[in-house]
């Protein structure tokens, strides 16, 4: 169920796996995404598993509906329908913050000492947007100080293949992006960029997760397209 689950006291943070869950093929086993082909009532009890394993004390959760910008949400368990964003940040020890993903990088922050998390979805365009960057510039208005992130599973420099243009575009914005695939081609590494964004940010990276493309364990859209279902990175404020 869980790639990765660590705890930096009183900050809880997993990403997850696909497996665990109730899902059937082409999406077993846990598929965690908001839409898509997969049988809602499975997403639903997908969900319900992570949320009682990760957070059996009854966190709410507070997610997304991303869309590969760079706006920077606060939680709010309340609201009706997630917000529109592609990072979420909070000092509430009542929500659990989440951020799905199948090859983009997921991104956890905290400062543990001021008890403020984020997490943040960086695509090709969030690292063009500098979403990282906006995420940490949010949780010291909320008065984080030492930020820590930890970089989950995403699709290499050596897999994600794009036309020279792309590569272009993004490596005029981040350099550290420019990468070359395995085979030769023109690339791009996000997690490269995401890495030089929150360095420039003054954040440490505790965690680099491994390429969701190389893992049969993990969900990648680039390997399996439409069949692909979604992994997630959680974080979360201990009461």
């Amino acid at each position: 169920m869980f790639a990765h689950r660590l705890t930096a006291d009183p900050v809880e943070l997993a990403f997850t796996d696909r497996l665990g869950g109730v899902s059937t093929s082409p999406y077993d086993e846990l598929n965690l995404a908001r839409t898509g082909g997969d049988d809602p009532a499975a997403l639903a009890d997908n969900w319900r598993l992570v949320l009682d394993a990760f957070a059996p004390d009854g966190a709410s959760l507070c997610d997304m509906q991303q869309v590969h910008g760079d706006v920077v949400a606060l939680a709010d368990p309340d609201l009706a329908e997630a917000p529109v964003c592609d990072a979420i940040v909070t000092d509430r020890t009542d929500v659990v913050l989440a951020v799905r993903v199948a090859d983009c990088v997921p991104v956890l922050l905290a400062d543990p000492a001021a008890g403020i998390v984020g997490a943040a979805h960086a695509g090709r365009l969030g690292v063009e947007k500098d979403v990282v960057g906006a995420t940490v510039a949010r949780m010291r208005e909320l008065g984080a100080r030492d930020v820590t992130a930890w970089v989950g599973p995403h699709v290499c420099g050596s897999c994600y293949e794009v036309p020279q243009a792309m590569q272009d575009e993004v490596a005029s914005v981040e350099p550290s992006t420019r990468s070359t695939t395995s085979w030769g081609t023109p690339a791009l590494d996000l997690g490269a960029g995401v890495r030089t964004q929150l360095a420039r940010a003054g954040v440490a990276v505790e965690l680099l997760g491994p390429c969701t493309v190389e893992s049969e364990t993990l969900y990648s859209h680039r390997r399996d397209g439409a069949a692909a279902g979604r992994l997630a990175g959680l974080v979360r404020v201990h009461p």
